[in-house]
């Protein structure tokens, strides 16, 4: 026959085989599919979320330099237009405003951005979603961001009132829109989003200069640069500009609240990308090679028939790589389609959260051909050994069948000589024992499902003691109020004779640029009262710090950042008052999973300021029967700036964070679980195949269905026994490499495992096993007994 002709042969056989092994080959491309599903809706929710954020950014001109001043005269733009670097500027001002919406009794307030009379600015344009821009010369009309207007079921023409600058005003939307300045809109104070009680609105200029008693000034700055220019050159010459004008400090976008923290997540985005596909595709394919390797075990007769009727030794390895291939490239094409279906699903889900005008839905084609090439390379690698001794087998040798092994007394057997098995067991024990390697990795493929399906389940442990840390431990006030400049600490006094209220303390926030050597990190430092009671320092035990009386007590996150430890000293640049530099020694670290900090005694804080016994957050403790009168009575209190309340920040918390980082793991569980099925299908599937002739042959001799059954599937039973645990541990090691790749200023999670994520696992794997062994135990009793036991001798 002509070599045409044999590979046509061999292409009847594929495709009789594939149809034959149907369902272990549906099992394997779902493993295959998992991994790869993982990858790609990965990669697709990075690759559409930056290219939407990029052509955000640059068709609504994003500021790079942001520079806060107190106030600086109108005339002062010309000379900020001709400094080297500056392509825009955009001088502005800002004010915050306490609103009172109708049918909503908590507390809100609001950022206010002025628009200059023309309408959009030259820096940070606004995209219109419904309506237009506040028109010159009418104060009242104003511009909502998007996420405040659907909180409150805001449409355009819709009034409330507001408290600006101590003057109560009432205003009327005019437009919804998106701002690439507040993607990310965080309350002062607050470390999440919270759209009920927070929003940002725009009016125009004069409006807003003469509600804010700015007129001809500003005290807001943003500016672009010139392709070539350096940010930093371009800060320190504002710097040296606005000095006299109480600037503040300029910064560059890689420091602006909202940038970072969108940044923080796409980097916590790609490295799910990365680590979880990984961990999921290393644990395919080393199923893949037990599988595959099993299965071609089980086909020595059929290698000596094709090596008999002449086919090469190369022949026959293509043949079972074409077999190897085609299953990669089936578990390929659904999980590219599996991963795009939830990628996009994901991606309407972080639309809401990011609050982009719309979704780049992309994926970059070299990315998809480079996943395919290497899905199909690693797969055809994973069974590359059991190819190369199929194809190598002498065809004498392949065609007798494998002779008898040596069997004696296994250790295992010793050690349990003393318990009194019944015959069936004792058939289980031998087996396992006296094929060490290949029980050692049916345990380890049992061992892997369970680690892939407990690394994507631990995660929901990891938030639920973020929440307990954040807003039991460290979090024990009922409300925070923060004033618009410091005030004197004898203000706590006047709240703590207000009814409602049962216990204030005050803090102090200082924003700082913490310098030492090369690295530097822009921050605030929070001033704790010695005798703190509603507010915590913690350790990594989840226990309080106390407060040295001098130096620093910094985040571990932090202190990595700025790669220091006790005893060090870092260079504190102060941007509030005088904008002093002091040295301070760092006195501890600290731990906490939301946000970074660093935090001084309140006198000493103070002390570097040169300042006397300053506040300006007060933390409250309510009467609850009483707190809408304490709501009322600081909305109208001169002076407040905002309120925040700790059961709307945990509420925003689920609603916003936990909301998109818990569906992520919900997905990745989804494939974990998937992926659990394959392997323990696959494994009851090659043990039938390869335990064939002896089942049979038990019921010629006399042995029940059942008692037969038992004997294969109390093997299997043994090894999720045995397996379980191991993964586990294996499932521990996994989680700690990801948390530890997981770490941004946004939040860390921590690693804990809980019984109910250990009992989860195990009972992925155990109802898979339990479904697998169902099909199993329906093709026993199907067991052909005449063909099984036909021998070739």
């Amino acid at each position: 026959m002509s070599p045409k002709g044999l590979n046509t042969v061999l292409n009847v056989k594929l495709r009789r085989e594939l149809w034959q092994m149907r369902g272990q080959v549906l099992a394997i491309a779902l493993v295959i599919a998992g991994g790869v599903g993982v990858c790609v809706m990965s990669l697709v929710n990075y690759s559409s979320l930056l290219a939407t954020r990029a052509q955000y950014y640059e068709q609504h001109e994003f500021a790079e330099v942001f520079a806060p001043v107190k106030r600086a005269p109108r005339h002062t733009l010309k000379d900020t237009a001709a400094l080297p670097g500056i392509a825009r500027y955009e001088g502005r001002v800002e004010g915050a405003a306490k609103l009172e919406i109708p049918g909503f009794p908590d507390p809100v307030s609001a950022r206010l951005v002025s628009v200059p009379p023309e309408g959009q600015p030259d820096v940070n344009r606004l995209f219109i979603r419904q309506g237009r821009l506040p028109a010159a010369g009418r104060s009242q009309e104003i511009a909502v961001i998007g996420s405040f207007a659907e909180a409150h079921e805001l449409v355009l023409g819709d009034q409330f009132e507001a408290i600006i600058n101590g003057r109560r005003q009432a205003l009327t939307i005019t437009g919804i829109v998106e701002s690439p300045e507040f993607i990310y809109v965080i309350p002062p104070g607050g470390m999440l989003p919270d759209y009920q009680r927070y929003g940002v609105l725009w009016m125009n200029r004069e409006s807003l200069e003469s509600a804010m008693d700015m007129r001809g000034a500003f005290n807001s700055l943003v500016v672009t640069l010139k392709p070539g220019h350096s940010a930093a050159s371009v800060i320190d010459a504002l710097d040296r500009l606005l000095a006299r004008y109480g600037a503040t400090g300029a910064f560059g976008r890689d420091d602006q609240f909202s940038h970072r923290f969108l940044s923080d997540e796409l980097n916590q985005l790609k490295t799910m990308a990365t680590v979880f596909p990984l961990i999921f595709m290393s644990v395919a394919m080393f199923l893949l090679n037990v599988v595959i390797g099993r299965l071609i075990s089980t086909q020595r007769d059929i290698v000596a028939v094709l090596k008999a009727f002449g086919y090469s030794n190369r022949q026959i390895a293509w043949h079972y790589s074409k077999l190897v291939i085609v299953i990669a490239v089936i578990g390929l094409l659904a999980g590219l389609g599996l991963g795009l279906w939830l990628g996009r699903s994901l991606g309407e889900l972080y639309m809401d959260y990011y609050r982009f005008p719309g979704l780049l839905f992309r994926i970059d084609p070299a990315w998809v051909v480079l996943l395919g090439l290497m899905t199909i390379v690693v797969a055809w690698l994973g069974a590359w050994r059991a190819i190369r001794q199929a194809a190598a087998l002498p065809p004498a040798e392949a065609m007798r069948p494998e002779g008898p092994a040596r069997y004696r007394v296994t250790i295992v057997e010793k050690l349990l000589s003393g318990i009194r098995f019944a015959q069936p067991s004792r058939m289980i024990v031998r087996q396992l024992s006296r094929r060490p390697v290949r029980t050692l990795l049916s345990m380890t493929g049992v061992a892997m499902a369970t680690a892939i399906v407990m690394v994507g389940n631990f995660q929901f442990d990891s938030v639920s003691l973020m929440v307990h840390t954040q807003f039991a431990r460290v979090q024990q006030q009922d409300l925070s109020a923060t004033f618009i400049d410091p005030v004197n600490s004898a203000a706590l006094f006047g709240l703590q004779r207000q009814a409602g209220i049962r216990y204030v303390e005050g803090r102090r926030s200082v924003p700082a640029r913490l310098v030492s050597g090369h690295r530097e990190w822009r921050s605030a430092v929070t001033g704790i009262p010695s005798e703190a009671r509603l507010q915590f320092v913690i350790d990594s035990d989840l226990q309080p710090v106390p407060l040295p009386r001098e130096g620093l007590l910094l985040t571990d996150f932090l202190a990595d950042e700025l790669g220091v430890g006790p005893g060090d000293v870092l260079q504190l640049e102060l941007l509030e008052g005088d904008r002093r530099t002091v040295m301070v020694p760092v006195a501890g670290i600290t731990s906490e999973f939301l946000g970074v900090g660093a935090y001084m005694d309140l006198d000493a804080l103070n002390r570097a300021l040169g300042d006397g016994p300053l506040i300006n957050q007060a933390l409250i403790n309510l009467d609850p029967d009483k707190a809408s009168e304490v709501y009322n009575s600081l909305r109208e209190t001169p002076g407040v700036l905002g309120l925040s309340i700790r059961q709307a920040m945990l509420d925003s918390f689920y609603d916003t964070l936990a909301r998109t980082f818990l569906t992520f793991t919900f997905f990745n569980s989804l494939m974990g679980g998937i992926i659990a099925f394959g392997v323990v299908y696959n494994m009851i599937r090659i043990s039938l195949a390869e335990k064939g002739r002896e089942l049979a042959s038990l019921r010629v001799l006399g042995y029940t269905q059942n008692e037969v059954a038992y004997i294969l599937l109390g093997e299997v039973a043994l090894l999720l026994f045995l397996g379980i645990p191991l993964g586990w541990l294996i499932g521990q090691g996994l989680a700690l490499m990801i948390v530890t790749a997981m770490q941004t200023e946004l939040y860390r999670v921590p690693l804990t495992i809980t019984s109910q994520t250990l009992g989860m696992s195990a009972l992925v794997v155990v109802v898979s096993a339990i479904a697998s062994g169902v099909i199993a135990w329906w093709r026993l009793k199907r067991l052909d007994l005449v063909a099984v036991l036909k021998t070739r001798e």
